[in-house]
């Protein structure tokens, strides 16, 4: 099947690569877009290639109206990553995006039947452990001090009054997102998950990061990295020390079929 990448909004730093074996899905956190992961195919193998989604309400997508539900946001991804689905791929989230790729993981399974080799999700607690008080609805003073605790957008555009008035609506929409929503108990997945935790994470402990492991049935294992909330910046090397090293089996396993085949 072939895919036109052209001018895909939904994943708008495609590198293609004709090495490729297999297609790394990312998914960003609140207030985050596709750029997050702009690195990641210049430092990982070029066995993966790297398809960081970009969902409206930010970067060339500004100006369409954000989601403000997670169902209806996983209904349209899984949507556009069916068209994607010709080479093995993997999950990565953080945040925001670690419920919505795990959201859309189960879509993929229901509807089509397929899961992804691994999913990665950092930051962010199980789907069925409930989140502290909201902040979407909070007074702009307050959301914006929210925003300066979290520690996510830096300090110059927080103070620049014409940049916020742009970002606000879409960051107030990416909370109400994740904050909105419902975990619905059923059948778990049978991928194996790694989830990531910040050491000096004051939204995510240990537990909730642990707690991962009871939403699949495969293969679970856990890694916490020095940092906060936003570790996936300030650990990054050995974050993708960890994905290369969870996704090589599945890389051993393709270059054993090779070798077979010929």
């Amino acid at each position: 099947m072939m895919i036109n990448r052209a001018m895909n909004p939904w994943f708008p730093l495609v590198k293609s690569s004709s090495d490729a074996c297999l297609r790394l899905f990312c998914f960003s956190y609140a207030g985050g877009s596709a750029t997050v992961y702009r690195s990641w195919p210049d430092l990982l193998s070029h066995k993966i290639e790297v398809c960081a989604l970009q969902i409206p309400g930010r970067s060339a997508r500004l100006h369409e109206k954000p989601f403000t539900a997670m169902q209806p946001l996983v209904d349209v991804v899984a949507r556009e990553l069916a068209n994607w689905m010709d080479k093995p791929f993997a999950f990565f989230g953080h945040s925001m995006g670690a419920t919505l790729s795990f959201e859309v993981a189960r879509k993929l399974h229901s509807d089509q039947g397929v899961k992804p080799e691994h999913l990665f999700v950092s930051g962010r607690r199980a789907p069925h452990r409930r989140s502290p008080a909201t902040i979407y609805d909070l007074p702009e003073p307050q959301f914006i001090e929210k925003l300066r605790h979290l520690k996510g957008t830096p300090n110059d555009v927080l103070e620049h009054e014409e940049f916020l008035k742009l970002l606000i609506p879409m960051l107030r929409a990416d909370f109400e997102v994740i904050e909105t929503y419902q975990y619905v108990p059923g059948s778990v997945l049978s991928c194996p998950i790694t989830a990531m935790g910040g050491l000096e994470d004051e939204e995510v402990g240990h537990e909730d990061v642990q707690a991962w492991q009871e939403v699949t049935s495969g293969e679970f294992s856990m890694r916490m990295f020095p940092g906060a909330h936003f570790f996936l910046h300030s650990a990054q090397t050995q974050l993708l020390q960890t994905l290369s090293s969870k996704l090589q089996p599945f890389f051993d396993r393709v270059a054993s079929q090779h070798s077979r085949s010929d």
